[in-house]
């Protein structure tokens, strides 16, 4: 069953700095990582990555509102006139030893965040109550856990309580070169309009809580780049990739085609 969760190709990541390093450390040391960075910056690839280079099946759950303990931990179920016990996604990575990685944990419940609690200090276990079990968490288990400060802040944010159980890793976008890189390297479009692309973008970033909450996003460059690799014409690639997912206000969407066109 862990088969299916690991990464077989290696995945295309370019480091920012010592985070390879460090998170490797850390699975080494046992210790729970947290991953901090605006949306799309990288986080989940840096993940992929991470797992791949250490041969761990990864599995990886998106976190909503409703997502709560019984969630990751499992639930009985009915199944031809019977009840069984089903694995949620978390005790299946204990049992197996695979990395589990929370992405943007405040997103889900608070009951969701007690519950991994004990995996994250000297007792590495996760209680099932339902169960009455306790499974400790074998040497290659590790939890890592992702959310963006900058945007959740303003509505929702991790408990001191949780955070400080963690290893911090901080994201931030790519710098510029690397950035090009990254779009030429995952779209095949032309470097000089990938220049364009980060150019763009970085204006976008310079506007974040002056009329944007969030720049456009290594992600966003991808898709818009993605398109047109395909033929898509350059300004609408931008505003349907680019614009129109980071803003619904028509002055600044305004602003941002004016500020898109002298680049394109």
């Amino acid at each position: 069953m862990l088969e299916n969760f690991l990464i077989d190709e290696e995945p295309f990541y370019l480091p920012h700095g010592r985070e390879v390093e460090i998170a490797k450390t850390c699975y080494k040391a046992r210790l729970p990582l947290l991953l901090k960075g605006p949306t799309g910056c990288g986080k989940t690839r840096f993940m992929e990555y991470l797992a791949w280079s250490l041969g761990r099946p990864l599995i990886t759950v998106s976190c909503h509102d409703d997502l709560s303990a019984n969630d990751l931990v499992g639930r009985y179920l009915i199944k031809g006139g019977e009840t069984i016990w089903m694995d949620g996604p978390l005790t299946m990575a204990v049992k197996g030893g695979a990395i589990c990685y929370l992405d943007e944990i405040v997103e889900a419940r608070k009951d969701t965040t007690v519950i991994i609690h004990p995996l994250t200090d000297h007792r590495r276990t996760l209680p099932i109550e339902k169960r009455g079990e306790i499974i400790e968490a074998p040497q290659s288990f590790m939890l890592a856990i992702s959310y963006n400060p900058g945007y959740q802040s303003v509505l929702k944010d991790l408990k001191e309580s949780t955070r400080q159980r963690f290893v911090a890793i901080e994201f931030k976008y790519p710098a510029e070169a690397a950035e090009v890189e990254i779009v030429v390297k995952e779209s095949g479009l032309d470097r000089e309009t990938a220049s364009r692309l980060v150019r763009l973008a970085h204006l976008t970033r310079d506007l974040k809580d002056q009329g944007l909450i969030e720049g456009a996003s290594t992600r966003l460059l991808v898709h818009c780049a993605k398109l047109m690799g395909l033929g898509v014409d350059c300004m609408d690639a931008v505003e349907t990739a680019i614009l129109a997912p980071l803003t619904d206000d028509p002055e600044t969407l305004l602003g941002l085609r004016e500020m898109a066109k002298t680049i394109f």
